[in-house]
């Protein structure tokens, strides 16, 4: 695996906030350059136009494409994963690790079906320096995102993100015709552990349950914690029986759950699939309306 270092500098031409009045500086460091210095120019400038990481390997792409003959390009970082569109599976992948004063950026892996030439493998390491500060802004601007939809307790999505991820997990299922499911959950009593216990235990038990969720439902399902003890799940390209059989291992996994089981903890659902006449607000008020009558049935059998 090919390792790309390039230190780190305060006065770096390759840096998003960097100025680039006659690119001079960056021409400078090119003196020995492969690439036309008007074209590194060319390419970092665009490359600042954005934080969206598709859209720096699409501009970044086309770049490369004037030297390397590859068809794939995708990215590896943390937590991230990234294909240019269009990729094609090819017979060989070749790695490239980026990184800046040796703080690891992510993987860049070529598609390629015949070996890159020694002159190739040049541009290629040049073109790297170009990509790399704006790589790094795109990726700590993604992170912050994911942090703003992300309940800081739990990890779950909150309800901004759940409010995202149903509209477009709707319109999905009417272009396709296939059936998205919605299940909503509300500890019973919680109220009662945060009082008895102290809300440290309250958040140990929120964290367990979070936990719990993740063990009930496929890959492709999304949860969410909206605050407090409500819980979300949006359940796409469903079947007639999915949503019973998430509630049916939800209550056989909390009755088996050793922690929540200290706590006598209980939870009531309220499920429904989406009907092509639904909104977002109707979707989500049924499937409330649901869990409102869950809950006083588990209070009526809790007084009896």
């Amino acid at each position: 695996m090919q390792t790309l270092n390039i230190l780190d500098n305060r006065f770096s031409p390759f840096n998003t906030y960097s100025t680039l009045n006659t690119g001079t500086l960056v021409a400078d460091s090119f003196n020995h350059s492969v690439v036309d210095k008007r074209q590194v120019i060319a390419l970092m400038t665009k490359l600042q136009t954005t934080l969206d990481i598709d859209k720096l390997l699409d501009i970044f792409a086309v770049e490369v494409t004037k030297y390397i003959d590859f068809s794939g390009l995708y990215f590896q970082s943390k937590g991230l994963n990234k294909v240019l569109r269009g990729s094609r599976k090819a017979k060989k992948e070749r790695q490239f690790e980026l990184k800046i004063d040796n703080v690891f950026i992510g993987t860049l892996s070529y598609g390629i079906n015949s070996p890159i030439s020694g002159k190739n493998f040049e541009v290629l390491e040049q073109l790297h320096q170009c990509l790399l500060y704006p790589l790094k802004n795109a990726i700590t601007y993604h992170e912050a995102i994911a942090l703003a939809r992300q309940d800081a307790l739990t990890g779950l999505g909150n309800r901004r993100s759940f409010d995202e991820q149903l509209k477009r997990a709707m319109h999905n299922a009417n272009r396709h015709h296939s059936l998205v499911g919605l299940v909503l959950g509300d500890l019973n009593k919680f109220k009662v552990i945060n009082d008895t216990y102290g809300h440290v235990t309250g958040d140990l038990v929120l964290q367990e349950f979070a936990n719990l969720l993740r063990l009930c439902i496929r890959d492709s399902d999304s949860l969410f914690r909206f605050g407090g003890d409500e819980f979300a799940i949006i359940v796409e390209n469903a079947n007639d029986t999915a949503l019973s059989i998430i509630e049916s291992r939800i209550n056989f996994t909390l009755s088996t759950n050793a922690l929540l089981n200290n706590y006598n903890l209980g939870c009531s659902l309220g499920s429904t699939f989406m009907n092509r006449g639904d909104n977002e607000v109707s979707f989500f008020k049924r499937a409330d309306e649901i869990l409102y009558r869950s809950k006083v049935q588990a209070a009526r059998l809790t007084v009896v």
